[in-house]
């Protein structure tokens, strides 16, 4: 039987050097870009917003160091070295001091640092003190909503230490006219401005913001440019001399001038992605749909000779392989949610066309094979399924999920485009989505930010707290008002109103500080070059936090669906029907979290209760209707860019819960379902690990009986099989068969699948080194295994193995 990874071909030998040496390569702590923006802050600390963070921008673009590999047929570094991690001050500084000297102790996603640098992020930190993002906005929560976050039942760190993000730009416009055209409109709006209005007046700090920042990014490609010439002026290989002369040219034009091939599209394109992501600490920052805007590039060069179908595959390889290079560092307690360093750069091939009609074309083999032979956990690579995808091209997805590095996800067009429509996007938007970090989804350079990641919701403890009369049995914090205590009902129908009552509370309350974050974040940041590439920001003269966006819809994300399932059918099977439990003896066990004989009998009882994941309408049902809850009570509110410009402005559903599964089953309580104290939540909408025992199709019904059309932020389903399962090509048939049922028939959103034996994940966690190229689906996003955790570690080796 042939290798997977035969398949699809091999790296050329200088794209594998390239590759190993930044698999080997440790994590550093970059401070480069922390100290020019303190010099900056300080130095125009009296200009206006949008002002004052374009010349930051300028400044580091300016003055960070930059270098050109020696295997690299593009330019461009996020920070001093490859996979090394920028330090955001602006954002947060006081988790980085009091972390300092635990970034390379830590129990996955470690860090290096070295004295130096901490010293000097020493110095700088007073000014930042009470002067961050994070800094403003925990004193701006209304004291009652600060408890919730406090106490880890609403988590929204990420938000105030890591900004926005979750978009995707308009790439395919920028390379057709060159960021020279954002300039040129810019400055004919600046012009236009009657500046005896006072809007008007902070329209053209924005224009003018504009300018500085295309100016800035312009000649960020000149410094590559010029150092590409130095180069070329020392080598003796003429190969590689004749290479950094046409990069130097490439970078004397592009991103400022439109691109006119392949090779000035993708130069072009990885430029101001990775500008983007030096401008803003928010992740899952999104190629988009880069098989439609990248292929007229590549046909046109394929057909005139310019580029060969090989030149091609390398160069795209070369992007991957510069996209793996960008890395981030968080604090440890969001690390714990977001586990292996992700930085969701999610590109998306396949779908269809505005007029329906499938839209798979060559650049969508292209990039299917080269991140499949590139074998890494970035990009994030989404295939957007509907029902005309052709046979030929699902087969190949399969054989790429075949490699075993989690990819691709598959979101479906037939559940995600009506969503949208029903939602107030236009048809011809809706069919041009694309996948945003993990599995959320929105429309390229038309949506505002965030499209989910907002705040994370823990719905198991929710429920405890429901079940408590509305105070937290953790802490004993009265938070809101409930109906009475378990202990005391005497029917099922008093558990759904409790739940009823206190989950609509909570989501008033995750509203709450959505929108002070939102707040803060529109008073302290302003990512000039994303809004700029995003319509309708520079028509309406409004960065994307002040309504500049043509669309702008935003979820929170909910997190143990399947727990929530499992411990209400628990309770209703075990107590209120059978009666072999009363209240209270469960509200014991509980709280004793089934330690003993008695409460661990009790555990046995509920464990042996009917399952969410096994196409059991009893438990399926439950979780429906008290999901239904949520959202009935979600449509009441509203963003804080309602009623300023944007289509929408309102809240929706998701489970992409990254994996804070983890830490938010660690700060969680044993639950009716059977799990102890401290245990992982279930992840995603995914059943709880082992709880599935009627095989995949089982898992997709009773997925499927979700309100996925309500969930658009995204319904993340994980399967795991192993790699024997898809060796046949009977069984790779299958699972083809087995795709096109759940997005058909059943209408499932998304599925993704970890092809990897319980086996493999316990040798490498006991021998690392023997598994150091192990790349696992974590949850809407891969990682290297060896980074994570133990805990998360753990979480994946538990998950069900399935058979087809």
């Amino acid at each position: 039987m042939s290798s997977p990874y035969q398949h699809f071909g091999q790296l050329t030998p200088r794209m594998q050097a390239f590759r190993e040496e930044l698999i080997g390569a440790q994590p550093q702590v970059c401070v480069e870009r922390a100290l020019l923006t303190t010099q900056s802050y300080r130095l125009h600390s009296d200009k206006p917003l949008a002002l004052k963070r374009a010349l930051m921008l300028q400044n580091v673009l300016e003055h960070m160091t930059i270098f050109i590999e020696p295997q690299t047929l593009i330019a461009g570094n996020q920070a001093s070295s490859n996979r090394s991690a920028p330090i955001f001050p602006e954002y947060a500084m006081q988790w980085v001091i009091d972390e300092l000297d635990q970034f390379d102790k830590r129990d996955g996603d470690v860090f290096h640092i070295t004295n130096e640098s901490k010293e000097k992020l020493r110095e700088i930190a007073p000014f930042w003190e009470h002067n961050t993002l994070l800094d403003r906005g925990l004193a701006a929560f209304p004291p009652h909503s600060r408890l919730y976050y406090d106490l880890g039942i609403i988590k929204s760190e990420g938000n105030i230490t890591s900004g926005d993000a979750h978009c995707a730009v308009d790439y395919g416009r920028m390379l057709r006219t060159g960021l020279k055209d954002y300039a040129r409109r810019a400055q004919e709006k600046l012009d236009a401005l009657d500046l005896t209005d006072c809007k008007n007046l902070q329209k053209s700090y924005f224009y003018r913001a504009i300018l500085i920042v295309v100016e800035a990014v312009k000649s960020f490609a000149k410094r590559y440019a010029e150092l590409a010439a130095e180069q070329a002026a020392k080598v003796s290989n003429e190969t590689r001399r004749a290479e950094l002369l046409e990069m130097s040219r490439v970078l004397y034009k592009v991103p400022y001038e439109p691109a006119e091939s392949f090779y000035e599209a993708v130069q072009a394109l990885w430029l101001v992605h990775l500008v983007l992501q030096i401008e803003s600490n928010g992740h899952s920052l999104s190629y988009g749909r880069m098989d439609q805007y990248l292929n007229p590039y590549y046909e046109r060069d394929l057909a005139s000779g310019r580029i060969t179908e090989s030149q091609a595959e390398e160069l795209m390889c070369n992007l991957w392989l510069k996209t793996y290079t960008i890395n981030k560092i968080r604090s440890w307690s969001h690390t714990q949610f977001s586990a292996g360093s992700p930085l969701y750069q999610n590109v998306t091939v396949g779908g269809q066309t505005p007029e329906g009609k499938d839209a798979v074309n060559p650049m969508s083999w292209l990039i299917l094979r080269t991140v499949a032979r590139c074998h890494l956990t970035q990009p994030n690579l989404t295939v957007r399924y509907h029902k005309g995808l052709p046979d030929d091209f699902l087969r190949e997805c399969v054989e790429v999920v075949r490699c075993g590095f989690g990819m691709p996800a598959f979101n479906n067009d037939e559940i995600i485009i009506p969503s949208f429509i029903n939602k107030g996007v236009k048809p011809q938007d809706a069919y041009n989505y694309s996948a945003i970090g993990c599995v959320e989804t929105a429309v390229p350079g038309k949506w505002g930010y965030r499209c989910t990641g907002m705040s994370f919701l823990n719905f198991p403890k929710a429920l405890l707290i429901a079940m408590n009369d509305g105070v937290d049995p953790a802490s004993g914090t009265k938070l809101c008002q409930g109906i009475g205590h378990f202990r005391d009902f005497t029917s099922f129908d008093q558990v759904l109103r409790c739940w009823d009552k206190v989950i609509r509370e909570m989501c008033r309350q995750c509203t709450i500080i959505d929108c002070t974050c939102d707040m803060v974040l529109e008073q302290d940041t302003a990512d000039i070059l994303c809004s700029a590439l995003t319509d309708d920001c520079i028509e309406r003269g409004l960065n994307m936090k002040e309504g500049g966006a043509v669309y702008d819809f935003i979820s929170d994300l909910q997190v143990g669906i399947a727990n929530l399932a499992d411990s209400l059918a628990a309770m209703k099977k075990v107590v209120f029907e059978d009666k072999a439990v009363t209240p209270a003896e469960l509200w014991e066990a509980l709280r004793h979290d089934f330690e003993g004989p008695v409460y661990g009998h009790i555990r046995e009882l509920l464990q042996a209760a009917p399952k969410y994941g096994n196409d059991d309408d009893y438990v399926d049902q439950l979780i429906v209707d008290a999901y239904n809850v949520y959202i009935d009570e979600m449509k009441k509110y509203h963003n804080t860019r309602y009623g300023r410009g944007p289509t929408g402005g309102i809240y929706y559903a998701g489970t992409s819960s990254i994996s804070a599964n983890v830490p938010q089953g660690a700060g969680t309580l044993a639950t009716p379902d059977g799990r102890k104290a401290g245990e992982p939540l279930a992840e995603g909408c995914s059943p709880s690990h082992a709880a599935d025992k009627n095989g995949p199709t089982a898992v997709f019904k009773s997925v499927s009986k979700l309100p996925t059309e309500e969930i658009t932020g995204g319904v993340l389903l994980n399967q795991k099989v192993t790699p024997q399962m898809l060796e046949s090509g009977e069984n790779r048939q299958k699972l083809m068969l087995l795709l096109r049922a759940f997005f058909n028939r059943l209408h499932g959103y998304h599925v993704q699948f970890n092809v990897v034996s319980r086996e493999t994940l316990l040798d490498a966690q006991a021998h690392p080194e023997k598994h150091w190229d192990l790349i696992v689906r974590v949850a809407g996003y891969s990682a290297f295994f060896n980074v994570l955790s133990k805990k998360t570690q753990d979480d994946i080796i538990a998950r069900t193995e399935q058979s087809l």
